[in-house]
């Protein structure tokens, strides 16, 4: 099986000149002196480091392609042609009361103050990415009119332009935050929340602090890594003040602003970004534990972690330590992710992949729950973007998983509802959106439902992303609605591992889901046999 394709990929805005490539290297297996282009060698001989990252960066999108041996399309859902688990107390199944628009798809967590939401699935960390800032409207406003949980990522504060600190260098007026968080509780409805991540720099800059006295938020995160890269996150800088800035604030920022050769080879052209990174984090448990009792301290009602596509060590730390702490969310992120600020090969081959590293998981968590330690709710991440993976991710780790969260799938309806309305103002609607209409009452089939949320007054000033979202998780809730139905489960809590079957004895020794000519075996046997 050819799980890759390196040297050569749309999301590098590369190509391979020949047909006929040699799988490991990903060379053309004739290399022509004198060829044209464009394969990644070729490129980075006069472009260098801009290769590591997809492009244009900050414009896309981009997840890892990479093709793993076993992943969630390995799993079945199974339908029951009998029985009704989850519905109301009182209510017995039939064919009147067990209805598909019956199934109820809320969901909460947290450890002892709950988050409700609508729908069992959040956002990626929505952080300092450039992707991030220029469409926070859009994200926060369908995600709070969708009645799910939105995350600001890490060094929000710290690359704000107007950041104002105070003369121990932590923060006392950070306006984009306030923006960010402004945005979403405008029109919060009750369910879901804003939570917002912190890291290393973050933690420096006292932005605990000042979440928690401006705004009184209520969930922080804590964020050892995801499950696109290993390294601490990056944006690039295409200004060389702004550079020297953001290292003057503590960033590592390459290639060094300050170095003379560097600020000449900007000057010239052939330099046209600086790169800004995080540092890198060094987790040991006694500290951990230290910094939730701080944050606890501060006021935060719910502490909850992030971690990313590490190997079963860190998966083990994770879950033992966040059961210990009382941690009221871990969101466990799966190989290959990305939103397209990572580099390209680490997120192509770095990480455990998803499959494998959520059936850990959950193998790790029942082991817990075995010797009667408490297991924190938990979430998976890693490339979902439909009502079948939610379901399945629900089901692997049931009773653990509380919820998906989704990356890439829930920022491109407010991208397209964005340039929607663009388009719309200049006339250029596209052929796949004015066969619907032209005004944003024809095209958005939920746009009623969202008039009646927020009244005639305030639904011009809902952005059509925001009403993209609404719509895709109304595609989310009613597809996932259907398929718990099927498989004879009315609410979230019903779902259990039963509901899923392996497709080949490979993903069966993986997760432990039986393979699909084992499972209910023995059931069937028995009927045979009466």
């Amino acid at each position: 099986m050819n799980l890759q394709q390196p040297n050569a990929n749309e999301a590098t805005l590369t190509f391979n000149r020949s047909k006929s490539v040699t799988p490991m290297s990903g060379i053309c297996t004739r290399c022509v002196d004198g060829c044209r282009g464009n394969c990644e060698i070729f490129k980075a001989t006069f472009r260098g480091r801009e290769l590591i990252y997809p492009g244009p960066f900050g414009e896309v999108t981009a997840g890892g392609d990479k093709n793993y041996p076993i992943d969630y399309s390995h799993l079945n859902i199974h339908g029951y042609a009998l029985g009704a688990k989850g519905l109301p107390d009182g209510v017995e199944g039939n064919p009147d009361t067990a209805r598909f628009p019956a199934v109820n798809t809320q969901t909460q967590y947290g450890w002892s103050e709950k988050v409700k939401m609508d729908l069992p699935v959040f956002t990626g960390a929505l952080g300092s990415t450039e992707i991030a800032r220029v469409n926070w409207e859009h994200f926060a406003v369908g995600a709070a009119l969708g009645g799910v949980t939105i995350v600001c990522g890490e060094n929000v504060c710290g690359i704000d332009p107007r950041l104002e600190l105070d003369k121990n260098g932590k923060v006392i007026k950070a306006p984009d935050m306030d923006r960010r968080i402004d945005c979403y509780r405008r029109y919060h409805r009750g369910n879901g929340e804003i939570l917002i991540q912190i890291n290393v720099e973050d933690t420096r800059l006292g932005v605990a602090e000042y979440i928690i006295n401006q705004h009184g938020i209520e969930t922080i995160e804590l964020k050892w890594g995801q499950g696109a890269k290993c390294i601490g996150g990056e944006i690039k800088v295409n200004n060389l003040e702004r550079a020297l800035e953001l290292q003057k604030r503590g960033y590592i920022v390459t290639p060094d602003p300050s170095d003379p050769i560097n600020k000449a080879a900007f000057e010239d052209g052939a330099l046209k970004e600086f790169e800004r990174h995080s540092r890198l984090g060094f987790i040991e448990e006694g500290e951990f534990y230290a910094e939730v009792d701080r944050l606890r301290k501060l006021g935060f009602k719910r502490i909850t972690l992030k971690t990313g596509a590490y190997g079963l060590r860190e998966l083990a730390m994770a879950i033992k330590w966040s059961s210990k702490a009382k941690i009221d969310l871990l969101t466990i992120d799966g190989a290959p992710g990305g939103t397209g600020m990572s580099p390209w090969r680490m997120m192509e081959e770095w990480g455990m992949p998803s499959l494998h590293l959520h059936s850990a998981a959950y193998e790790f968590a029942k082991m817990l729950q075995d010797k009667g330690e408490r297991v924190p709710d938990m979430a998976f991440a890693g490339g979902f973007s439909a009502e079948d993976h939610i379901f399945k991710v629900l089901a692997l780790g049931a009773p653990f998983t509380k919820a998906v969260c989704m990356g890439r799938a829930l920022m491109i309806p407010g991208m397209v509802g964005k340039n929607i309305d663009k388009w719309i103002k200049e006339d250029k609607l596209p052929k796949t959106v004015n066969h619907f209409g032209i005004k944003p009452s024809e095209i958005f089939v939920n746009y009623e439902n969202v008039l009646d949320l927020v009244g005639k007054s305030e639904i011009k000033k809902i952005p059509l992303g925001a009403i993209g979202i609404y719509s895709y998780c109304d595609k989310l809730k009613v597809g996932l609605q259907q398929l718990m139905a099927g498989a004879r489960c009315f609410n979230i809590d019903s779902i259990t591992r039963n509901e899923l079957m392996s497709l080949t004895e490979d993903c069966a020794k993986v997760t432990g889901i039986p393979y699909l000519m084992d499972s209910y075996r023995e059931d069937a046997m028995k009927i045979l046999n009466a």
